[in-house]
């Protein structure tokens, strides 16, 4: 059994999490900017908070892992709005399994390519490779590469959130009439942040998006066994 001192800490940041994400959530409604999404801004603001309180990541962690665990469920409730929108994945599977494997590739090319270039330690670089997923797809895998998983987390939350700000430029710029390829676009390069921000555009989109997050996941994680084999 945990000691008391133990319990208190842990329903302490249980609470902190709860409240800065809602209070984020509050602020990013009325001011939808992409440096105020609840995925970056509450987490900045906790981390701040625990490196003023001499908080070790460990403490949090242990803490918090209950939140952590519940992002595997709440991925599958995706799976309603990709559903309803069957068909139009019935007909354009091929080329979303094409973009899938050529996104995936290409995230984790450009990853290990940057690490390389900047000459980062391996267990940052292997915590960096699988940001371009949603949070518990990349955790596990970079668990099983030899990364760390907490170090990973943040790198996700980041790529989210950039990726959702720069999808808006693109989306901008390039002629992509088709809510397919809106959707596809900010699935890939945003995953769960992208999803949630494609659902505000349209249906359509939003379920593009998460099928096409749901589908990098699952063919990373088939991967990862052969990627840590291939890193050794």
């Amino acid at each position: 059994m945990m000691p008391l001192s133990a319990i208190t800490t842990a329903l302490l940041w249980t609470l902190l999490t709860v409240a800065f994400y809602l209070l984020a959530k509050g602020l990013y409604r009325r001011h939808p900017r992409w440096w105020l999404s609840p995925m970056l801004a509450a987490p900045l603001a906790l981390g701040a908070l625990a490196v003023a309180l001499h908080t070790r990541a460990s403490e949090y962690s242990d803490g918090t892992h209950w939140l952590v665990a519940m992002m595997g469920p709440a991925t599958v409730a995706f799976a309603i709005p990709i559903y309803e929108q069957r068909a139009i994945i019935r007909r354009h599977w091929p080329i979303l399994v094409v973009g899938v494997l050529v996104g995936s590739a290409t995230a984790m090319g450009l990853a290990w390519g940057m690490a390389t270039v900047l000459d980062i330690p391996a267990d940052l670089r292997l915590s960096l490779l699988p940001r371009s997923l949603s949070s518990p797809f990349a955790m596990a895998i970079s668990d099983t590469i030899g990364g760390l998983p907490g170090l990973t987390g943040v790198f996700v939350v980041f790529t989210g959130a950039f990726g959702a700000a720069i999808g808006d430029v693109i989306l901008a710029l390039l002629p992509l009439r088709s809510g397919m390829a809106r959707g596809a676009l900010l699935g890939m390069s945003a995953h769960a942040i992208g999803t949630a921000k494609a659902h505000g555009i349209g249906p359509e989109e939003g379920a593009i998006a998460g099928l096409v997050m749901v589908m990098a996941g699952v063919f990373n994680v088939l991967a990862a066994p052969f990627l840590a084999y291939a890193l050794r």
